[in-house]
């Protein structure tokens, strides 16, 4: 098997490509996937990525949260990020953003906080990265 990205990485939306004007909770994210053969894929590293389109006005603050159960979310500590999480203003326009997440939480979503009464927000969205693996190559169901 040739090593590529395709075979390491599962890009998993966890914020929907949308015009935001306000805030939102993502959709959970699980590093634990079950494989197409039964197999359980933990996946030992994660990155947030957050993709803006057109911001026309309004504040929007994104935060990466994590949670053991899937139902109790918190904020991601700051000893656990690798980069800094954006705050994306109508100067950001078409920029991409990346954050990698170092800790040990099974399921991680991405949160945006809007601030500045809006009138039309921004379209933006956001997907986390998983990757490392322990079960190669990755099933893609």
């Amino acid at each position: 098997m040739r090593r590529t990205v395709y075979h390491h990485v599962r890009a998993k939306a966890t914020l929907a490509v949308a015009a935001h004007a306000a805030t939102a909770n993502g959709t959970s994210v699980d590093r634990k996937l079950s494989g197409a053969s039964g197999t359980n894929e933990w996946f030992e590293s994660a990155t947030l990525l957050v993709h803006a389109g057109t911001i026309t006005d309004g504040s929007h603050a994104i935060k990466l949260q994590d949670s053991d159960n899937g139902t109790d979310w918190t904020d991601v500590a700051a000893k656990y990020l690798q980069g800094a999480l954006p705050t994306i203003a109508a100067a950001d326009d078409d920029k991409v953003y990346e954050v990698g997440y170092t800790g040990n939480a099974r399921y991680l979503r991405a949160v945006t906080t809007v601030t500045g009464s809006p009138a039309t927000g921004g379209v933006y969205g956001a997907t986390i990265l998983l990757g490392f693996p322990t079960v190669l190559p990755i099933s893609r169901t």
